[in-house]
């Protein structure tokens, strides 16, 4: 199916939700994979959309405010979502969310010997064409990994979640009842619900959106997510880290 080329960013769709994702965080997988579950139940459609870790933190000095490997992580990042910013021009909107499903699988649903890193290896063709099969799309859009190109797209997109949230937030976030509804950042969760407890977490989640006024409730201490790759299995409970402006900074 072709899709209607660049320049899609502010288009509108009859979705439900707008979810607003980069392909190498944790926390957007997990939530991602809520919403599937209650998507799958309540009959809503999901629109699949970018926001790159990498370009808001663009201001940012790495070695200063990040631990190791965060810039390589958020640049994989960026290069995961050049492909589907390109599937989506070629394929159609539909397709992103099957290439995030087909990538979040290989990211974040296998064990890994060492500490987790996003960013080794994960935004090669190697590792990114056996994503492009199981979600039935051509290998050459791994071509887009290295061009920058789509950068301009994806900027424009992340600027598009940032006017609905404002500035001070990271990944995910959702847009409620687009194009009138509600955004924020998050919900952030650990643990996955099951399918019940999912329905329950989300019709708490859009009272509390839906409620005029509501800015924010939080909390940075944050449970490490029951996903193989981080070593927690379900069941289990992760270790507790403080996060700081939405990422284990190590200066607040």
């Amino acid at each position: 199916m072709a899709g209607a080329g660049r320049g899609q960013v502010g288009s509108v769709t009859d979705a439900d939700l707008h979810f607003y994702f980069d392909p190498t965080c944790p926390f957007a997988w997990m939530t991602g994979r809520w919403v599937r579950t209650v998507a799958a139940r309540r009959n809503y459609a999901v629109d699949w959309r970018f926001i790159s870790l990498r370009l808001l933190n663009a201001h940012v000095d790495y070695d200063a405010h990040f631990p190791p490997g965060y810039e390589a992580g958020h640049t994989a990042g960026l290069r995961l979502l050049r492909v589907a910013a390109r599937t989506r021009a070629e394929h159609g909107r539909p397709a992103v969310g099957k290439l995030y499903a087909a990538l979040g699988a290989r990211i974040f649903e296998v064990e890994t010997p060492e500490e987790w890193r996003a960013g080794e290896h994960r935004d090669t063709r190697a590792f990114v064409e056996p994503a492009l099969a199981a979600a039935g799309l051509p290998s050459a859009l791994a071509e887009a990994l290295d061009d920058a190109s789509w950068d301009a797209e994806i900027q424009a997109e992340t600027d598009e979640a940032l006017a609905l949230t404002g500035k001070d937030v990271g990944t995910p976030i959702l847009h409620f009842r687009p194009p009138h509804g509600a955004a924020f950042f998050g919900p952030v969760i650990s643990r996955l619900p099951d399918e019940d407890e999912a329905l329950e977490l989300w019709d708490h989640v859009v009272a509390l959106a839906g409620f005029p006024g509501f800015a924010e409730l939080k909390r940075s201490l944050r449970e490490r997510p029951q996903l193989p790759a981080f070593g927690v299995r379900a069941g289990h409970v992760g270790r507790v880290e403080d996060w700081h402006g939405g990422s284990r900074r190590q200066k607040k």
